[in-house]
């Protein structure tokens, strides 16, 4: 008798133990209405890197991505994960079962939004191709992963293709495809209604230094009747489709591995354009009050920028700012003993410049160590203990001349192996100038699949084609009026979509475009004076951001009524929240100190002093 007493109290304890973890599984899905799950296989850490690294991508879009294991999203028991959308993410999920495809399905033919990357569910539990093409091909709305009819030929690199208007719609900057035309008709701005698809496909994306890049995907067959957003030899390579009451949102394109690979800017892409075009969700800014802006990133290597220095002190550019002025401070440049360096502890034209920049309110970093081209040269092969001194001389001799601790770097010729940033974070550096991710705005970067660093943010270059620094723009042939239409036209880039980009020069190289220079600061100006555009610094932005890392917040719907929370452990000054008009109502602050700003289409809660904040607002029928 005791022990079947033993035996129903056990199956008791357990029975409560399983409710109460039901509820609160069902808690994580149902506490905020705008999730993005990010679909895992079982067995699959959420701290593996593939998972994180979309995780990632979600906070610094301030979206709200949520890894949820496949078992999870199909267990019916507990009804239906309420989200706004699903990822299937590639490389990681390339394995899924036939239940698991099948409640896909459902959840898209139910009303469901998916984002469907590349070659995930291509592959059973088994490891084997499906006959014929992939099962998620109909979602897809092509047939691809043609593994009986094309074997090896299945995947092929192939340049992408898209428009003007579509690029500028997925937020990639002007250069980074090209040939670019600064948009003039509003109805292709970020917010205009959707591309038609017979528009021109006149654009390629372009890389640094080499211009062709070339992407692998599926050979796709099937007339596409979505949306195409981009093309290539293959066939589709991104489009978006109706499917029964949902929609799909496919990218032939496999944006996790590229991420991994110093190539972020089309995963980021997409998943912004996911989250705001098909899902119209709330974003939490990248920008301080949701102004957006360039930072100016000037490479100092030598004495021989003194002279274009002292040339600048009278130029326009002078009057605005702050910039970020990085420096290689030693007495030599090319090798040691060669006394060509800025040196910047006994030169005393190079120590009243530093004054200068430091009075001007500008941002002195470290550019390398101590020898640039020595150091630029050594630092991929030799050992690390051996050059880590050139570094710390470099650091310690910027901090004399400024009497401020130096956080910002930019490496000589870009050559930045992963022991440089691991050794930055160590030394309290918060940002340095990369020349991977181009296109992209301030990233916590992935290199050969693993984060480099947890509070480093890395500041990808912006490029016109081929050429980022103005000396580069001149040997490789770019007229100065395209140069003035590229200025012109990031600039509008970064005002436009409220975010930040990093623009970078040599002093010698940019003396020849004085004239294109003055036109650039007349239009930063006026945006300035709009209070549409500001320059930035790397520290400014990066500190914004390790802060902006710390604001926790949610959305939670009911009925109709849309209440976001926020909290932040010192402040929420400065972080800004923005909402599409056409979805929601004029919010209200309900708790905490805010200002509501009608931004074009869409409002903007920028908050005020306080650790809390709490505002409401209405769905509005479309």
């Amino acid at each position: 008798m005791k022990r079947r007493r033993l035996i129903i109290l056990t199956m008791a304890v357990i029975l409560l133990g399983l409710l109460a973890w039901s509820w609160a599984t069902r808690d994580r899905f149902r506490s905020t209405a705008d999730r993005l799950l990010l679909l895992v296989p079982d067995g699959v850490s959420f701290s593996n890197p593939k998972v994180a690294m979309w995780l990632d991508a979600g906070s610094e879009e301030g979206l709200h991505v949520v890894p949820v294991h496949d078992s999870e999203f199909m267990r019916p028991m507990w009804g239906e994960s309420k989200c706004a959308g699903v990822i299937l993410p590639d490389s990681i999920h390339q394995q899924a079962s036939d239940l698991f495809v099948a409640n896909l399905h459902r959840f898209v033919a139910d009303g469901g939004k998916l984002m469907l990357v590349y070659d995930a569910g291509t592959l059973s539990l088994n490891g084997a191709f499906a006959s014929g093409s992939s099962r998620l091909s109909d979602l897809a709305g092509v047939d691809y992963a043609l593994y009986d009819k094309l074997k090896d030929k299945t995947i092929q690199w192939s340049k992408v293709t898209s428009t003007n208007a579509i690029v500028n719609q997925l937020e990639i900057p002007p250069g980074k495809y090209y040939p670019f035309h600064p948009p003039t008709d509003t109805s292709v701005k970020k917010h205009g209604p959707p591309i038609s698809s017979s528009a021109t496909f006149d654009v390629e994306l372009r890389r640094y230094k080499y211009g062709d890049l070339q992407y692998p995907g599926f050979v796709t067959s099937g007339n596409y009747t979505g949306e195409t957003l981009f093309r290539s030899s293959n066939g589709l390579a991104a489009g978006e489709r109706s499917y029964q009451k949902g929609s799909v949102l496919f990218v032939n394109l496999p944006l996790g591995y590229l991420k991994g690979s110093t190539d972020g800017l089309l995963l980021h892409a997409f998943l912004k354009y996911f989250a705001s075009h098909a899902l119209s969700l709330p974003y939490l800014m990248p920008v301080p009050d949701g102004v957006g802006g360039l930072v100016l990133n000037w490479h100092i290597d030598s004495n021989a920028a003194i002279k274009p220095l002292q040339k600048m002190s009278s130029w326009t550019l002078m009057k605005q700012g702050p910039y970020s002025i990085h420096i290689t401070a030693g007495p030599d440049a090319s090798k040691p003993g060669d006394g060509r360096g800025f040196d910047v502890d006994h030169n005393p034209i190079s120590q009243g410049l530093i004054h200068n920049f430091t009075a001007l309110g500008y941002d002195v970093g470290s550019h390398g160590g101590w020898i640039h081209d020595y150091f630029s040269a050594h630092v991929e092969t030799d050992n690390p203990k051996d050059l880590e001194q050139y570094l710390a001389l470099n650091k310690d001799s910027l901090e004399r001349a400024t009497g401020k601790p130096v956080v910002e770097y930019s490496a000589p010729n870009g050559n930045q192996p992963i022991w440089i940033t691991h050794w930055l974070e160590a030394h309290g550096f918060v940002a340095y100038y990369f020349t991977g991710d181009t296109g992209m705005g301030p990233t916590q970067g992935y290199r050969n699949g693993e984060r480099e660093a947890r509070n480093v943010w890395a500041f990808p270059i912006l490029h016109l084609d081929r050429a980022a620094g103005f000396e580069e723009m001149s040997t490789e042939g770019y007229s100065s009026s395209e140069i003035d239409r590229w200025l012109q036209a990031v600039t509008d880039f970064a005002t436009d979509h409220q975010s930040a980009r990093l623009v970078y020069f040599h002093p010698p190289g940019i003396l020849q475009y004085h004239d294109v220079v003055d036109h650039w600061v007349e239009q930063t100006a006026r945006l300035k004076a709009d209070g549409r555009f500001r320059w930035y610094t790397m520290t400014e932005l990066a500190n914004f951001l390790n802060s902006r890392k710390l604001v926790r917040w949610k959305v939670s719907d009911n009925s109709g009524l849309i209440t976001v929370e926020a909290t932040h452990p010192q402040t929420l000054i400065h972080q800004t929240w923005r909402i599409p008009a056409s979805s929601f109502a004029q919010p209200r602050i309900v708790e905490g100190s805010a200002k509501v700003v009608r931004d074009r289409d869409a409002w903007m809660i920028i908050a005020g002093e306080g650790k809390t904040l709490q505002f409401e607002t209405e769905t509005v029928s479309k």
